[in-house]
Parts: structure tokens; C-alpha cells; sequence
């Protein structure tokens, strides 16, 4: 069979096996990834995950280990925070959705105890398939800390940078794709926030992938915005693709995406994984249909779904998967 024109993948996360969950041990660990892989491999997707079960902790399953994971192991930043502390950073615009900080940047940060090649090393011996490996945006990271040190956003933002690319230069995966779901809503940083995020990307050896959405946070939206706003963002970037949110927010900006960059594959989003109702393969079809009469097919190179599937049931997951690659092999039929 010819290689399909349009590849198929996930966002990154899978959610957490109940058993997994219940006897968080390491041999179980391995196997909850077994069945992530597995599933994913038989739903038929060109690239796939781990499922970000790597990350997993159970001391911060809200995040799925999107925030936590990443900060916690670095140098310069502590976990507790005095009362002023957390009051401040309740003032701070954008994060009225947490509670806390996830920690509080006492001093400059380095890498510390983090260690994503072990993660990856863990992993990629798992499945013959082609692997993506994701990690948080530093911006994201950044706006989720409570600032005691650098004062600075940019400065602060672009150590985790450092600290991440330095990390990334020893995962030899296919894919990196860098998530970040809160600058949609804060465009006013998009003039610089490409800056850090294409440092990261500096130590990527594969595919550059970045995932924007406008957050899954329980199931809901966090951010309101319009890709419009951050299309100067979009053209300068040093990825080689985009996995972006539609299938939510529905198709009515992809005429912006005419005046993307050439040399940026998009990544479109057909799969809701805010709704339960399973998408049909001809509905998966037509979406995708839809965006190559407006974009052309060497623009629309991936879909995928919305976000990562964390948050739903395992058996609506993989049916959504399943949707995905047979809406895909629809579209490719026609």
C-alpha cells in the first residue's frame, strides 16, 4: 500500500488505567504503557505515544503530569509557598483556574534532578512504531509559577528554555512536539514567546512539532482567542509542523492559514475530545475534505485529535482513535 498523504497521531496523553492507578508500581508502569502502545498501534495511527504514563504521579493527577513533572525536578524551584506567595499569584491574569502555583522560582533555574532521557530511554524500546515524545512549552511552564526571583517573564521563561533543550539533545524520538495551551489566550506575548520555544527546539534531533489548543482543563476551555492573532507567532517558529485545535472551536478560521509560512505542515484537529459522542469516519472525512479544498493538500499533512484524551474514558478514547484513522483512510479513498 502507498504511504497515505495525510498522517494520523495523538496529541500525547491516554488516560490513566484504573490499575495503574490503584498499584502505581514500576512493573505496572511498564505494562499500562504496553496496553497505551498497543491500542494505539491496532488503531491503526502512524505515530503514536506513551500516553505521557511516564509522567505519571500520583500526587498530581489533575495535570496528568503536564506542569509538575517537568518544574518540580529543577534547580531553583521550590514547592512550598508562603501565604503572601499564593495570594500573589492568585492576582496573576490567566491562571483563575488553579489554585496554587506549581512552585515558587526562589533562584535561577537549571536542570537539576529532571531526566527526560531516562523517560524516553523507558519507553522507545516498547513498539516498532514511529514515536513522538511531547513536552510543556516554557511559557506555559513559566505562567504557572509564582516568580520571587527573576521579576522577568522573558529571563524566566528563558531558563526552563535552556533547561528543556538541554534535556532534549540526548531523546534521539521522531517526533518532539512542544504543548502549549496558554499563550492562545494571552497573545500579547506571542511578540516574543516564540524566542524561548524555538530555543527548545534547538536541541530537537527529529520532527518539530508544536501543539496549541485552548486548554482542556476538566474538560473545558481555558483560554478565548482566535488563531489570527497568532499568526505572526506561527511564522516564526522553527517547526517543521502544527497540531492545532479545530474540531472544538469549528472550521472557520482556516482561511487564515493561507498565509502561513510555507514549509509548515498543519496538523488539524477532527477529533473533539471535549464531547463523549464518538465522531463517524464520514464526519472525520468531510472535515478533513474541507480543510484540503481550503488549503490544499501540501498544506494538510496530520490529524489528529483536539488535545490529549486524559481526561475521557479509555473505551471512548480508543473508538475516537479508531474514528480517526478510518475517517482518515475514508478521505484517502476518495
Amino acid at each position: 500500500m502507498p504511504a497515505p498523504s495525510i498522517l494520523t497521531t495523538v496529541v500525547g496523553s491516554y488516560p490513566v488505567p484504573a490499575w495503574l492507578a490503584a498499584y502505581p508500581t514500576t512493573p505496572n508502569l511498564r505494562d499500562a504503557i504496553l496496553v497505551v502502545l498497543k491500542t494505539q498501534e491496532l488503531a491503526g495511527l502512524d505515530v503514536i505515544a506513551d500516553g505521557e504514563l511516564s509522567r505519571f504521579n500520583i500526587s498530581h493527577p489533575e495535570t496528568n503530569g503536564m506542569i509538575e513533572y517537568f518544574i518540580r525536578p529543577m534547580d531553583g524551584i521550590a514547592a512550598g509557598l508562603t501565604r503572601a506567595e499564593l495570594f500573589a499569584f492568585r492576582q496573576q491574569a490567566g491562571m483563575g483556574f488553579r489554585t496554587q502555583p506549581a512552585g515558587v522560582v526562589r533562584g535561577k533555574i537549571r536542570e537539576g534532578a529532571l531526566n527526560l532521557p531516562a523517560a524516553w530511554n523507558f519507553v522507545k524500546g516498547l513498539t516498532t512504531k514511529p514515536l513522538k515524545f511531547t513536552v510543556t512549552s516554557p511559557y506555559m511552564l513559566a505562567k504557572t509559577l509564582r516568580d520571587e526571583h527573576y521579576r522577568d517573564v522573558r529571563a524566566l521563561t528563558m531558563d526552563l528554555a535552556e533547561a528543556l533543550r538541554l534535556q532534549l539533545t540526548e531523546i534521539d524520538a521522531p517526533v518532539i512536539q512542544v504543548d502549549e495551551a496558554n499563550l492562545t489566550g494571552h497573545p500579547k506575548d506571542a511578540s516574543w514567546a516564540h524566542e524561548p520555544i524555538n530555543h527548545v527546539l534547538k536541541g530537537v534531533r527529529g520532527q518539530k512539532g508544536l501543539h496549541l489548543c485552548f486548554g482542556n482543563y476538566g474538560g473545558q476551555s481555558i483560554q478565548k482567542g482566535f488563531w489570527r492573532d497568532l499568526l505572526p507567532f506561527l511564522n516564526k517558529l522553527d517547526v517543521d509542523h502544527l497540531v492545532l485545535e479545530f474540531a472544538r472551536r469549528g472550521y472557520d478560521e482556516l482561511e487564515v492559514f493561507k498565509d502561513l509560512r510555507p514549509g509548515i505542515a498543519l496538523g488539524l484537529g477532527v477529533i473533539d475530545i471535549k464531547d463523549n459522542e464518538v465522531e463517524s469516519a464520514d464526519e472525520v472525512a468531510r472535515r478533513i475534505a474541507h480543510a484540503v479544498k481550503v488549503l490544499g493538500k501540501k498544506r494538510c499533512k496530520w490529524v489528529h485529535p483536539d488535545c490529549g484524551f486524559w481526561m475521557l474514558s479509555r473505551s471512548v478514547a480508543d473508538r475516537k482513535m479508531a474514528a480517526l484513522v478510518a475517517g482518515r483512510d475514508k478521505f484517502e479513498g476518495q
